[in-house]
């Protein structure tokens, strides 16, 4: 492994003792149903099983904490805290993700024209069993035709036509780029003119490399490094309709959706671990190093905008993932639903400290007994 783990005192993490962990006791409560009625989270290389977890998963079923401090108790009972310190010496980074809200129509017309799609047939999982002979092991996804594997069409090749007259579309949007976020995002809360509202989450993609649309648009000037965010590239691809393709295009992979109902409005979609996420408490991490269910605390001198100018300091869980969540001490924090969630995601980017907290009865495997 590229980082250690050191043993910290609970009182020696930074804000610890102003954090009110209560709301992760029903995501664990989320998370051993899930685990011990569907099936056990994939254990990571770092080792942290569901087995490991599981007495605190029981422990916080029964568990009725009466404030912020019952709440810390409980973790403190139940895990030992490490601090993750990378070999390189660099600090952890955090950034932040959201379900963005869509006005949307069942059928197209001049005002709704830009359509969500589901998985479509000749879609397939690629793995080292059909995986032609040279074709980029990244691909976990390709196109089936004539009982032959390649690479799937891209973006720009889906939205020019590829999937017309399939019958795929969940819905359509008034907004092109509307929907791209929606792909960044991996989700969205559809929202019907009579008020209804359905959700679609992540169900495959084209299996092409992600490409930043931000990093283009600052190596080609048209924004400022400085003033990046979700919100500035938005504005430029509205106010640049010409351009907007092109730019879209430059990002080849494409996002199929599946329809979820919206059940409880509070929690945000069911992500990579099958748990609906907790917002402001739930962590995408990077799935070969950790396993889904664990804490992480995460402090951060220079994320001041979530917590009303304050540092951020706050227990995390993780339960999602991302292709662009890569080693140990990297995170992507989920703000919740909607427009304000999505401003307090869009301009996260801060160097932060990450603090993994490790069951009990695991914890001898790491230098504490």
């Amino acid at each position: 492994m590229d980082f250690d783990l050191q043993r910290v005192d609970f009182s020696d993490l930074p804000g610890w003792q102003s954090d009110d962990p209560s709301p992760l006791l029903p995501a664990l409560e989320r998370c051993r149903r899930q685990v011990t009625t569907v099936k056990p989270h994939k254990t990571a290389s770092l080792g942290i099983s569901t087995a490991d977890l599981m007495p605190a998963y029981d422990a916080a079923r029964h568990a009725r904490p009466q404030g912020a401090g019952e709440a810390r108790a409980f973790f403190e009972a139940q895990f030992v805290a490490f601090k993750i310190v990378s070999h390189d010496g660099k600090p952890g980074f955090v950034t932040a993700f959201f379900e963005p809200e869509v006005q949307v129509s069942a059928t197209m017309d001049d005002t709704f024209r830009f359509p969500f799609y589901r998985r479509p047939d000749d879609l397939v999982d690629i793995d080292d069993g059909n995986r032609p002979e040279g074709m980029d092991p990244y691909f976990a996804f390709g196109r089936l035709k004539d009982g032959q594997v390649s690479e799937y069409p891209d973006r720009r090749a889906i939205e020019q036509g590829y999937l017309a007259g399939q019958g795929l579309e969940i819905a359509y949007a008034k907004s092109k780029t509307d929907v791209f976020f929606a792909h960044v995002q991996g989700a969205a809360r559809l929202v019907y003119p009579d008020g209804s509202m359905k959700r679609v989450t992540y169900a495959a993609k084209t299996g092409h490399y992600f490409s930043a649309t931000g990093k283009l648009l600052i190596a080609r000037g048209k924004i400022d490094a400085a003033t990046v965010s979700m919100q500035t590239i938005k504005q430029w691809l509205d106010d640049h309709p010409d351009e907007a393709d092109e730019v879209l295009w430059h990002n080849r992979s494409f996002i199929f959706f599946r329809e979820a109902e919206v059940g409880d409005t509070a929690l945000g979609p069911v992500a990579a671990a099958k748990v609906a996420l907790e917002p402001g408490r739930s962590l995408a991490v990077d799935r070969l190093i950790h396993t889904f269910g664990v804490p992480f605390f995460i402090a951060s001198d220079s994320l001041t905008s979530i917590d009303g100018g304050c540092p951020f300091r706050r227990l995390m869980l993780a339960l999602d993932t991302g292709s662009a969540i890569v080693g140990p001490a990297r995170g992507d924090i989920f703000t919740g639903s909607g427009g304000e969630a999505g401003r307090l995601a869009g301009a996260v980017r801060n160097e932060a400290d990450f603090f993994i907290f490790i069951p009990k009865t695991a914890a001898a495997r790491y230098g504490h007994g």
